[in-house]
């Protein structure tokens, strides 16, 4: 016996789900649970066996269903039961299926009518039911008995809400039509969770045993008690007919009988009974998947469309076809250059958002990881100090200044050139790094450009060999002009060059501020600051030379600036007390800035002079570990000397390293794949063998093929279903005011009684 209200929207799912499975995709359908709800003995089980069209669920009176029973209901050509925790063990015989409901409830509750929130989750796969989830739930209780809790009525009211919550849930709020339906507990519940009634079906069961003279007809038509979608009454099997064997078949024969011969009943006997219920359920099932439809139309068009193209491609394949062959060897390969060259350049489809990758990386590597190699084999300034402080050290890494000093005033060219070829030679290692760098980037975007020919094994390792060979090839030329370029810069020391400072550290105009009246006062001299003397001219044509005062045990400190003057000054004077500039033990320069006067002390500094920031004594001390003041000069000399020189370097090979990289390596690529690629590819051997497709691709060939066929029956099948079913809308709202909350809250009292009295 099945369920005969459900068995004519059985095929409609089915072609759906028939559909979905022939692309391989899931028809996530999600149809409603259905969830019934009633007091104890309201005949709930009853209910829910008519949809399985079984009897196996147990009886008896007080509290039977002590655990939520999760049925969900599977369409097979078979028919079996089996549970969760009874896994691989199939039932035939569904009155072993009570007795195990009956057993794994005592397990978890014991056998005292004790109650427990853990689920029991049965499956009956059948030929007769819908794919969906039936919940059986123990009945509204006020009274514990035996071992159930003092608040057995909360717990159940708690774990029915579970359930009935979820907006997937159609609620069948079972109730007696022999007991008040106004103080029904199911419709309570079913308020609370779902107050405008759109998932509450109103059931009325046990017609048939009201008192003699009264019958529910008002409730029946919705008139007295109303419920937006309504109520449906149904006449379950008596425990007599349970203990009689009776099966549903012969219920529901009687059952229908009832109704036609019932006087209060007859006029509406097709909207009442089982079939009726299930009809309902049916047109709510049937809602909701006409509903869902719309997605699962636009999903599959989409899914047709990005196959057309692909699809119409694949149509009169023929793998085999030489001419085919040499056409798509021919797109291959203009396709892997058009590729490479926009990943190179950063533009088109072949942007990694994700990641630096191409020509965006390797850019990276010339303008942030190139200089920052470079910045790493600095002059070490760190020495420098050191040598200024200890005359051992100064020995150690400087011998060609004490070796090559001649009695006057200049440094010798050999110190200053021996320390910057050593600078230079560690330029040697960043360049070739650099190389490095930029060579395995090319060979990371060879490979990610290859990805495209994957479909052809051959052809993808063939390419990938020979542009890679390629770009090793130009390797080794690529590093040998980059040292070519060091030793350059190793052959020739360029101290002419226009950006060198050379031994002139500074010149510029400077007021001589304490020359007295007599002589002529304050005048303003040309002045040229060198590493070994400071000099003025009469003027900036330096033909004149007015002095020359050698730097020796010379040092500097500020003056404040009188409120007469609007001169920023600074005075020289000797460490020794010596005069410094003819009658004078100091010779005061100023200027028109303050700026001016912290430029020139800041070229005094880098000249190895020492800056006093206020006035002091003459007299110092000298450190006991510090050099001679000369030598002293000597090291922020050559340290200066060096800085300068190794910029001018650096900033050439920060420029010519990345153009030469392009133009023997990245460009070179570029063009030998343009131009020589597709004969290297011909010259490697069988050009068929190399555009055999994988196995993959054909798989892919075939898989694009049948999708794209079954996208169009499927969409066929849902037109289908568009056209062969029919929403009904949904009843208008009506006045549920009567129902009182779960929660407490007063209602208002309808008549006494929910039946009607029938006159004599």
């Amino acid at each position: 016996m099945g369920n005969r209200g459900l068995e004519d929207l059985i095929p409609l799912v089915n072609r759906l789900q028939d559909a979905f499975s022939s692309i391989g995709q899931a028809c996530n359908l999600d149809l409603p649970q259905i969830a019934v709800v009633g007091g104890q003995s309201a005949g709930k089980s009853s209910v829910l066996e008519n949809f399985v069209g079984r009897d196996f669920l147990p009886r008896g009176s007080g509290i039977v269903t002590r655990r939520p029973l999760v049925l969900q209901l599977i369409n097979a050509t078979a028919e079996w039961a089996e549970f969760l925790h009874c896994k691989g063990k199939k039932f035939t015989d569904f009155d072993e299926v009570r007795q195990e409901i009956e057993a794994e409830t005592d397990r978890v509750t014991g056998a005292n009518k004790g109650i427990s929130p853990v689920p029991i989750n049965l499956r009956v796969y059948s030929p007769h039911v819908l794919n969906l989830t039936l919940i059986d739930l123990p009945g509204i209780t006020k009274v514990p008995v035996g071992d159930q809790p003092a608040d057995i009525e909360q717990q159940i009211r708690d774990m029915i809400m579970q359930f009935i919550t979820r907006e997937s849930c159609l609620i069948l709020a079972v109730t007696p039509a022999n007991t008040d339906l106004a103080n029904s507990d199911a419709l309570k519940l079913a308020k609370d969770v779902d107050s405008q009634g759109l998932r509450t079906i109103g059931v009325i069961t046990k017609l048939d045993l009201m008192d003699e003279g009264t019958d529910a007809r008002d409730v029946l038509e919705n008139k007295l008690l109303p419920l937006r979608r309504g109520y449906i009454g149904v006449v379950n099997r008596s425990q007599k007919d349970i203990d009689g064997k009776k099966d549903i078949k012969a219920a529901l024969e009687a059952e229908r009988k009832f109704f036609l011969s019932h006087p209060a009943y007859r006029h509406m006997a097709d909207k009442m009974g089982t079939p009726r219920l299930q009809k309902v359920l049916n047109q709510q099932l049937t809602n909701h998947i006409r509903d869902t439809l719309p997605a699962f139309r636009s999903k599959l068009q989409s899914q047709l469309l990005a196959l057309d193209k692909e699809a119409e491609e694949y149509r009169g394949y023929r793998p085999d076809d030489p001419s085919r062959k040499t056409k798509q060897l021919l797109q291959m390969v203009q396709q892997f250059s058009v590729d490479f060259e926009k990943r190179i350049e950063g533009s088109g489809d072949q942007v990694d958002t994700v990641e630096l990758s191409g020509g965006a990386k390797i850019n990276r590597i010339f303008h942030e990881r190139f200089p920052f190699e470079l910045v790493k084999n600095r002059f070490n300034k760190v020495h420098v100090i050191l040598v200024s402080n200890r005359k051992k050290t100064f020995h150690h890494l400087f011998p060609f200044i004490f070796v090559g000093f001649r009695t006057g005033l200049f440094t010798p060219d050999m110190a200053f050139e021996a320390i910057v070829k050593k600078q230079i030679i560690k330029l040697k290692e960043p360049c070739v790094k650099c190389v490095d760098m930029v060579i395995q980037e090319l060979i990371n975007t060879v490979r990610q450009c290859s990805n495209k020919l994957e479909c052809f094994p051959r052809l993808r390792e063939e390419t990938e060999r020979i542009v890679t060979s390629h770009i090793r090839d130009r390797e080794s030329r690529a590093k040998d002009q980059v040292l070519l370029l060091i030793d350059i810069q190793l052959s020739y020391i360029n101290t002419n060059h226009e950006d060198f400072i050379g031994f002139v550290i500074r010149k510029g105009w400077l007021t001589i501020n304490n020359i007295s009246i007599m002589k002529g006062g304050a005048k303003e001299y040309w002045f040229v600051l060198t590493a070994e003397s400071l000099s003025w001219f009469k003027d900036d044509e330096e033909k004149e030379k007015k002095y020359m005062l050698p730097l020796d045990n010379l040092k500097v400190r500020d003056v404040e600036k009188s409120f007469m003057s609007s001169k920023h000054i600074f005075c020289i004077f000797n460490t020794e007390s010596r005069n410094v500039y003819k009658d004078n033990r100091t010779l005061e320069l100023a200027c028109d800035s303050q700026d001016d006067v912290d430029s020139w002390k800041s070229s005094l500094l880098r000249a190895g002079w020492t800056v006093y920031p206020v006035e002091s004594d003459t007299t110092t001390t000298t450190d006991n570990f510090s050099m001679d003041p000369q030598l002293e000069r000597k090291v922020e000399t050559i340290r200066n000397l060096v800085d300068s020189y190794m910029a001018i370097v650096n900033k050439c090979i920060r420029d010519l390293i990345p153009k030469t990289i392009m133009h023997l390596m990245i460009g070179n690529v570029k063009d030998f794949i343009n131009a020589e690629l597709l004969a290297q590819l011909y010259s490697a051997g069988d050009q068929n063998a190399l555009m055999d497709e994988s196995q993959e691709q054909a798989q892919r060939r075939d898989e694009v093929l049948r999708t794209h066929q079954a996208l169009k029956e499927a969409l066929a099948i849902i037109g289908d279903i568009s056209t062969s079913t029919v929403t009904v809308p949904l009843p208008p709202p009506v006045d549920t005011s009567w129902v009182g909350g779960s929660s407490g809250g007063r209602s208002r009292r309808p008549p006494p009684s929910p039946t009607r009295q029938v006159p004599p």
